[in-house]
């Protein structure tokens, strides 16, 4: 069963999303700060909930520590109407942000799209089990095991988020072809676009940054004006 980490300053409500969580099967950790909670986090924690206002360290001062450890899958907790949170939260490798207050159909829903992609990656590391026989995608000079969330660019780990990769898989998928932001929202991160919805541009934006140019020296991810994005065939 998924283990969730919860950060977050407010005792009640992460007392409420325990319970939540504990009645649909999941093990459940909870810190009250970001300090706190770097210490509780280890190999058993499939996912992190993280409040940005925390006393201590705030949310993104731990979601910088973590990624320099780990890439557990994140979801920010962020006030609503609060935009700049979503966006540095984005860029500083969240996989996802809800704002509060929130349903809890709505969590659920979210935590469970971000367990999906990610699942295979979490499974066989810790079982040990399965990591040579996965399938490989390759495509011109990068090369992915879907199995183990990995990519490479010749022979070179490319550090990627679960949802970097999930992005990357889907684009090596459809070469040549639009994807639009709607498909995207859908297939990587499990929800419908909304409007002023800016988490599938950061993601993107994100990897771009981390893929190496191609031969040509041109980006291999090409951002089509009101059309979607477009991995540059070979």
């Amino acid at each position: 069963m998924p283990h969730i980490l919860i950060i977050d300053d407010d005792t009640e409500l992460s007392d409420l999303l325990k319970e939540l969580l504990a009645f649909e099967h999941f093990t459940v950790t909870t810190a009250y700060d970001g300090e706190e909670g770097l210490t509780l986090m280890n190999e058993s924690v499939d996912m992190i909930l993280l409040d940005v206002m925390m006393p201590k360290l705030n949310g993104f001062d731990t979601l910088k520590k973590l990624r320099e450890q780990w890439d557990i899958p994140v979801l920010m907790l962020t006030a609503k109407g609060d935009e700049i949170d979503r966006v540095i939260g984005l860029e500083l490798g969240a996989d996802d942000y809800l704002p509060k207050p929130f349903s809890e159909r709505e969590l659920l829903a979210r935590i469970r799209a971000i367990l999906r992609r990610t699942n295979g990656k979490s499974d066989k590391e810790k079982t040990g089990k399965g990591q040579g026989s996965q399938d490989k995608i390759e495509y011109d000079d990068l090369v992915i095991y879907p199995g183990k969330l990995e990519a490479y660019h010749k022979q070179e780990l490319i550090d990627l988020t679960s949802t970097e990769f999930a992005l990357l898989h889907y684009f090596l998928l459809h070469p040549g072809q639009v994807v639009t932001k709607e498909s995207l929202s859908l297939e990587v991160l499990g929800k419908r676009l909304a409007v002023f919805d800016r988490a599938i541009d950061m993601h993107v934006s994100n990897l771009r940054k981390k893929l190496p140019d191609s031969v040509d020296n041109k980006p291999r991810i090409k951002t089509l004006r009101g059309r979607g994005y477009l991995l540059v065939a070979e």
